[in-house]
Parts: C-alpha cells; structure tokens; sequence
C-alpha cells in the first residue's frame, strides 16, 4: 500500500516528472491466523508466511500506472476537445501563450 507520494514537475519548463513514494512493508505472519479455504468455503489456518521485497517492483509498476491514469486525467480537465486533434490544439495554443505571460511576468 502506498503511503505518501510526492510528485514534482516543470510544465513551463517541460521538466521530467520526479515521483517519490513510500510503501508500507508486508507484514509476516509468524503464528498462523484463521482464513477460510475458497474451494471448501471450510475454516482453514494459514500457512506461516515470510514478508519479502519483491513487491516493491510490482507496486511501483502500479504506482507509474495509475499515475499515467491521473496526469491523462488532468490533461483531458485542463486541455479539453471531442478529439485527440482538439485536444492537441488546445494544448499546443496553450503553450504558445504561456511562454509570453511568463516573459510578462519576469519583466515586473
């Protein structure tokens, strides 16, 4: 489970997204708990089971996903359109302003 994210990035600055995030450890089970065998539906106890690291890939394999699911998200809420094109224009206009307001607001 991922307990803190931290994500930075430049957009006037077309910087490369930094991400830091943090993962509780798996716990390990040193005396066996009760759980219910799915194809009896019987009580069972479970097996003595050793945390390892090996989830940590696969967790960050799900943390660049989802957070691929949510900069698409915000691209679509900021840059808009009924269609790729739309929204590509949307976005190319954008950027072609923004380097003039940011040269405005240096000047002040």
């Amino acid at each position: 489970m991922l307990s803190a994210i931290t994500a930075q990035a430049g957009t006037a600055t077309k910087s490369l997204l930094s991400l830091r995030a943090a993962m509780k450890p798996i716990a390990t089970l040193m005396s066996p708990i009760e759980s219910v065998d799915l194809s009896t539906m019987r009580k069972v106890d479970a097996r003595r089971e050793r945390s390892d690291f090996v989830a940590v890939p696969a967790c960050a394999i799900i943390a660049e996903s989802m957070l691929a699911w949510v900069i698409a998200e915000h691209l679509i809420i900021k840059f808009g359109g009924d269609s790729i094109e739309e929204t590509k224009d949307n976005y190319n206009n954008y950027t072609k302003k923004l380097f003039g307001r940011i040269n405005i607001n240096f000047k002040k």
